[in-house]
Parts: structure tokens; C-alpha cells; sequence
């Protein structure tokens, strides 16, 4: 490792002092760490215990308490064990986030843990998961309608905390007595709430990070399925659900912004009227302000996607009795040419096949020229022949060239030969019966 990397206190901004521990939730970053004077600031120190549990305390002693350090805080009874997570001016903002009641009791830290408060504090959550699976047991077998999701024990393990989920009232005071009897400790029964449980719990989203509840939210507002309608998002319980079987959280963090979009978007059930066609509303793009019209009240039919201040303008001239050629006619706009060469290449001139060398290598050039040139160049040849076949469109009659006449006389005297030769063949014959 880097010898400036051990001895820098500070990195880039971010001061060492402020990072919590991994192995804890809800954790912070303490970004005035290292300002002067922030210790003095306030002797008020936020403590954390298991899972998402804070507490906040004095520290009447003045210790140099540190973030990560263990503490012992009084109790009711005896003493507990938590993590300082949080020091200076940020901890009264922190109490005026978790919304605590006016008159509310803080109590005071004793010191930093000993190895022996350390010891018999692990030796305490040891118990806890073997508790909590016998509870459940007991709670089963006196029919009662709750559940115990999890079970906290006290630093000094004269106390354990039980906490439940329950749909309704429970009339527990007989599994308390049960209780106290089975693990010879004080017994403080504490309702929460589904999305309590998964905070207390953990686990990972489905966004691939860790929960919020698990992470940094302590306060849980109410989601409603309108959060979910005005995002246009399917309403689809598992898709809805996290994993506490409760809507998630996070679909009230863009919810404020959507709504103020979908103010601008044009009404669902307004009709547009052109020259041509009645468009019904089909769906909407809200962030982009983009709405999509088909002709077919119920089918996708000849759909064009217009802004929404175009569909607006379009709804104020049918109420003056107007109506436009067509929806997008006034969003057409001349297509810019490329001022890039690069641009004006076409990309499948690599997909040309070569086309194969042999003896037409000098017309192919030739044609080469004339499309670069504009103008195809006619050879002597071609003009003789468009010439001779223009003239011969002119005057109605058929010219026909020297070769053609030539070829015209041999074929006369090929018959005027076989003429000749007949009556020689005729006359030898007439001689040779004469000799006879």
C-alpha cells in the first residue's frame, strides 16, 4: 500500500473520520469530521445497536468518542452496547429527521466498552437466533396471530426486545409470562410493520443495490397504486411488490415529477378532427411530453406521434370549427445534408461485389467516366448506328449500309451459280444419252 495513502488523513474531500463501519445499517457519512471544533459542538452523539435501532445520548463525560467506537449507554435496566455512528453538528439534524416526540428522555454513555462488556455482549447475541425459533414455537402452540421476526437482545443480556408483525390487535400478555419463564430475562414486546421487518432483515432490490430501508430511509411514507398509474407503469403485483409484499418505496421518488408533467399533456378523452381522419388518444410518452394518436378508437391503426403543444393547438382550432390537413403537417422539416464527408459516404459500399476482370476491363472504365463526368461519352460505332437508325425513322424507309448490299450481291450470286451449275449437269446429261 502506499506510504501517502496510510499517512493522508484526507483524500480528495472525503475525511476518513466520517466513513462508518460495513457490518452496520442506516450508515452515514459525517462529512464536518474534520472541521475544527466539531466535537465541541454538541455533546449529543447518535448510538446504533442491532440492525436499524439508533438511539441518542450524552456524552456528560466528555470522552473523545470517535465514529466506530463501542460504547456503553445507560439502560432501562442496566447498560446496553452500540456504535457510535454519528458526532458533532450533524446529530441534532439527525434527531429532527427521526421526527422525535417533544419531552423525549436521553440518556447519558458511561464510557467506551471494556473487553469484558464486549464479551458478555457477544455471548448475549449468540442466544438470539435460537430464541427467536423457540418464541415463534410458543407463540404457535398459544394460537396467537402474530409473528416474531426478530429478537434483540440487551449488551448486558438482562433484557431482550421480541419484535412482531400482527394484521390485528394481540392480546399477548399470556406469551410474555411464558416467555420470562423459558429465558429468565425481561421481556419488551414491539410491534412493526412489514417494511420494518425487510429493513431489519436487509437484502438486495432489484435494482441490484441493497434496500433503502436497509440503507439509509427511516422514515416510511404510504405508497398508493396512483404513484404507479401516473408513471404508466403496468400494474403488475409482483413487478409492484418488494420484498416486504408491500408497494415499493421508490416509486414515490419520481412520482412528483411525473405529475407535473402529465399537466401538460393534453386531455385522454379529447378527439382530434382533420381534413381527413377522426385520431383518438393511444398513449403517451409523459417525460418527453410525446403523445401517439390511431384512427381506431381501440386498435393501432395509422398512429403518428405528435408533441403535445402540437396536439394542444390542434384541440383549440376544432373548438373554432377548423381542422388541419393532417396532425404532424407543421413538424416537417427540410432534411440538412451533411457538411461531413465521412457522412455522405454510403456505409454498404464495402458490401459491393467485385465485379469480375476480363476483356470488357476498357468499357467498364469508360462507363466509369461517363457517370462520373454526368454525360455517357457514345463511341463512333454506337453514333454510326443511332444515326443510320434515326434515319431511316426520318424518311419511312429502311437505308441499308455497304455491308448489308454486299452480303445482298453474294447471296444473288450463290443462286446464279447453283443456276449454272443445274444446266451444266442438264447438258452433260443430254450428251451422254446421245452417245448411247
Amino acid at each position: 500500500m502506499d506510504k501517502d495513502f496510510q499517512t493522508t488523513p484526507c483524500l480528495r474531500g472525503l475525511c476518513a473520520k466520517g466513513c462508518g463501519r460495513s457490518d452496520h445499517q442506516l450508515n452515514t457519512y459525517d462529512y464536518l469530521a474534520d472541521m475544527p471544533g466539531n466535537d465541541q459542538w454538541t455533546d449529543l452523539v447518535e448510538v446504533q445497536f442491532k440492525n436499524t435501532r439508533k438511539g441518542y445520548f450524552h456524552n456528560e463525560n466528555h470522552l473523545p468518542l470517535e465514529k466506530g467506537d463501542m460504547v456503553a449507554v445507560e439502560a432501562s435496566p442496566g447498560h446496553d452496547i452500540g456504535v457510535v455512528t454519528l458526532t458533532g453538528q450533524l446529530v441534532p439534524l439527525q434527531m429532527k429527521k427521526a421526527n422525535l416526540k417533544p419531552g423525549t428522555e436521553i440518556r447519558r454513555i458511561y464510557r467506551k466498552a471494556r473487553q469484558a462488556d464486549l464479551d458478555k455482549y457477544e455471548e448475549a447475541k449468540a442466544r438470539e437466533q435460537d430464541t427467536m425459533i423457540r418464541s415463534r414455537q410458543i407463540a404457535k402452540s398459544l394460537e396467537l396471530n402474530m409473528k416474531i421476526g426478530d429478537v434483540e437482545y440487551q449488551g448486558d443480556g438482562n433484557k431482550a426486545i421480541f419484535y412482531y408483525i400482527a394484521d390485528a390487535r394481540v392480546d399477548f400478555r399470556k406469551l410474555i409470562k411464558v416467555l420470562a419463564e423459558e429465558f429468565h430475562v425481561r421481556i419488551e414486546m414491539k410491534q412493526i410493520g412489514a417494511r420494518q421487518e425487510a429493513g431489519r432483515i436487509g437484502g438486495i432490490g432489484p435494482c441490484g443495490r441493497e434496500l433503502c430501508c436497509a440503507t439509509w430511509m427511516k422514515n416510511f411514507n404510504s405508497v398508493s397504486t396512483a404513484a404507479a398509474r401516473f408513471q404508466d407503469i403496468a400494474p403488475n403485483p409482483q413487478k409492484l411488490a418488494g420484498q416486504c409484499a408491500k408497494l415499493k418505496c421508490c416509486l414515490n421518488y419520481e412520482a412528483d415529477t411525473y405529475v407535473e408533467a402529465f399537466k401538460k399533456l393534453p386531455p385522454r378523452d379529447v378527439q382530434l378532427e382533420t381534413a381527413d381522419a377522426t385520431y383518438f388518444f393511444f398513449k403517451a410518452d409523459i417525460l418527453a411530453l410525446q403523445v401517439t394518436y390511431s384512427t381506431d378508437k381501440r386498435l393501432a391503426a395509422n398512429l403518428v406521434t405528435i408533441p403535445a403543444e402540437r396536439a394542444h393547438q390542434v384541440i383549440e382550432m376544432n373548438k373554432a370549427g377548423e381542422k388541419p390537413i393532417a396532425l404532424d403537417e407543421e413538424m416537417h422539416q427540410e432534411v440538412k445534408r451533411p457538411v461531413d464527408l465521412v457522412e455522405q459516404e454510403d456505409l454498404t459500399r464495402f458490401d459491393r461485389t467485385r465485379r469480375k476482370r476480363g476483356g470488357k476491363k476498357r468499357g467498364e472504365a469508360q462507363r466509369g467516366g461517363e457517370r462520373r463526368n454526368g454525360a455517357p461519352e457514345r463511341s463512333e460505332r454506337t453514333d454510326r448506328s443511332e444515326a443510320s437508325r434515326g434515319g431511316e425513322r426520318q424518311n419511312g424507309a429502311p437505308e441499308r449500309s455497304e455491308r448489308t448490299d454486299r452480303s445482298e450481291r453474294r447471296g444473288g450470286e450463290r443462286r446464279n451459280g447453283a443456276q449454272g451449275r443445274g444446266n451444266r449437269n442438264n447438258a452433260n446429261q443430254h450428251e451422254a444419252g446421245a452417245t448411247e
